[in-house]
């Protein structure tokens, strides 16, 4: 069964997951606190080659 947890970054709430041993963050949490109003531009940009 999957742990959720969050973390304060810079007072913005990031939200993160363990599941059988491996932790996840919410990369859509980070890039809001570089564009809140598009959040998808931002991870299209570090997705880029």
């Amino acid at each position: 069964m999957a742990k959720s947890n969050n973390i304060l970054v810079k007072d913005t709430k990031i939200r993160t997951l363990r599941e059988n041993g491996v932790d996840y963050i919410c990369i859509t949490d980070i890039a809001r606190q570089k564009n809140s109003e598009d959040p998808n531009g931002v991870i299209a940009n570090w997705m880029r080659k």
